[in-house]
C-alpha cells in the first residue's frame, strides 16, 4: 500500500460526507491529517479482528466488505464504490474491526484516524449530523435485508443480489460495471457457488440475463423486479 496526503477540494465525490463538509473553515486543519492509500486489485486493507485505524472513504474504486460466518465461510455484507464509507461498524464501539475489506479493482482510499474523526465530530455539527444520518440509513438497510433473506428462496436471493449490483454499479456495454466471481456472488447472496451457477444458467435460458466469462448483465430489469416484488423491492445503494 502506498500513502500520501492529497487535497479534498478537487474531489468529485459529492456523496462523500467529508467532501460535503470540506468547505467549512474549521475543516481545513483536519484535512492536513488525512492519509490516502492506494490498493491494488485483490489487496486486503482491513483485516477482521485487527486494531481499528479510523474510517476509510473511497476516493475511487470498488471494495467488498466481508465478515467470517459459520465454519469460516466468508459472507460479503456490502459492496462499495466511490464516496462510500468503510470501517464505520467498529468505529467508537470497540478496539478491533469486525469486518474485512478487499479491493475489487485498483482503489484509492482516504483515511482519518480514530482520534481525528472524534475531534472532527465534536467540533463540526454538520459532519456529525451527516454521519448520524448515514448510520440510520445503514441500520434500515440491514434490518430490511435480514427480513428479506428470511423469506426468500435461493433463486430470489440471487436475483435480489443481481438487482443490487445493477443499482450500485450500473452496466457498461451490457454487463455490470464490476467483475465478481461466482463465489463472490454466492457469498453476497448467502448461498453456494453451485446454486449460483445453476440459477445463472436458468436465467440465461429465460432471456433475463446475459453472461460472458465473469461478466454478467441484466437484459430485463423489470421482469427480474417482478420476481421478487412480493418482498417489497427495496431500493438501496
Amino acid at each position: 500500500m502506498e500513502t500520501h496526503n492529497p487535497h479534498c477540494y478537487t474531489c468529485t465525490n459529492t456523496s462523500c460526507i467529508i467532501k460535503r463538509n470540506c468547505h467549512l473553515q474549521e475543516m481545513a486543519v483536519f484535512l492536513e491529517h488525512k492519509s490516502t492509500i492506494r490498493c491494488k486489485k485483490g489487496q486486503n486493507f482491513i483485516i477482521e479482528g485487527a486494531p481499528i485505524h479510523g474510517l476509510y472513504f473511497i476516493n475511487h474504486g470498488k471494495v467488498k466488505v466481508a465478515k467470517t460466518g459459520l465454519n469460516g465461510k466468508e459472507q460479503i455484507v456490502r459492496l462499495t464504490k466511490d464516496g462510500d464509507i468503510i470501517g464505520h461498524r467498529g468505529f467508537g464501539a470497540g478496539q478491533a474491526y469486525h469486518i474485512s475489506a478487499t479491493a475489487l479493482e485498483d482503489t484509492t482510499l482516504c483515511n482519518f484516524s480514530t482520534e481525528k474523526m472524534k475531534e472532527m465530530l465534536q467540533q463540526l455539527p454538520s459532519l456529525s449530523y451527516d454521519l448520524m444520518t448515514f448510520y440510520a440509513e445503514e441500520l434500515s438497510r440491514s434490518e430490511t435485508k435480514v427480513k428479506k433473506f428470511a423469506q426468500m428462496t435461493v433463486r430470489e436471493k440471487v436475483i435480489d443480489a443481481f438487482l443490487y449490483i445493477n443499482r450500485k454499479f450500473g452496466q457498461k456495454d451490457g454487463f455490470f460495471d464490476v467483475k465478481l466471481s461466482r463465489k463472490e456472488i454466492a457469498d453476497f447472496a448467502g448461498t453456494t457457488d453451485e446454486q449460483v451457477i445453476r440459477i445463472i444458467s436458468s436465467l440465461k435460458k429465460e432471456g433475463l440475463i446475459q453472461a460472458s466469462g465473469r461478466n454478467l448483465g441484466i437484459k430485463n430489469v423489470e421482469l427480474l423486479r417482478k420476481e421478487i416484488s412480493e418482498h417489497n423491492y427495496f431500493i438501496d445503494s
